[in-house]
């Protein structure tokens, strides 16, 4: 890829999701998840709803006109604790940049635009479950790991 390249960043729209879907689910199978149902109609659902009612944002980072990042935040309340008062948490996903882009600067941009939706909204921590590609970026940016993140499924 040539450096002519001019990035832009803007914020998801209800008109981006069939491609933020798509990169979502190439994401998560880059992860290492089998696609063994259609989990199309549940993220356009969720994003749909939860864009409405302003408890997720995301920006995108543009090559022209082509969609090659993303980046999504989550915002969830829990009651109030010591690391974090305000109860408000985001919940980081959907961090994904096209290969052809990587290693460029894009994800930490995309990053830094998220954190600040979290810091706006009010969150006292931001929260995120990290690939192992993503862990250097985050340690970067700031983030410690956790070690006590359990999960049971249901």
């Amino acid at each position: 890829m040539e450096n002519t390249c001019k990035i832009t960043y803007r914020k998801l729209t209800e008109a981006d999701l069939p491609t933020f879907i798509q990169m979502r689910i190439t994401q998560l199978c880059e992860e290492g998840a089998t696609e063994d149902f259609d989990l199309v109609p549940a993220l356009k659902d969720y994003y749909k709803r939860h864009m409405a009612d302003g408890t997720f944002v995301s920006w995108l980072a543009l090559d022209g006109d082509k969609i090659i990042g993303t980046s999504g935040m989550s915002f969830v309340e829990k009651p109030p604790y010591f690391g974090c008062p305000s109860g408000k948490l985001g919940l980081l996903s959907s961090m994904f940049t096209n290969p052809d882009y990587r290693r460029k600067g894009i994800a930490k941009g995309l990053l830094h635009r998220v954190v600040e939706e979290a810091r706006a909204y009010g969150c006292g921590a931001v929260q995120i479950t990290a690939s192992d590609m993503g862990v250097k970026l985050y340690t970067a940016y700031g983030f410690v790991h956790n070690g006590n993140f359990m999960q049971y499924k249901l």
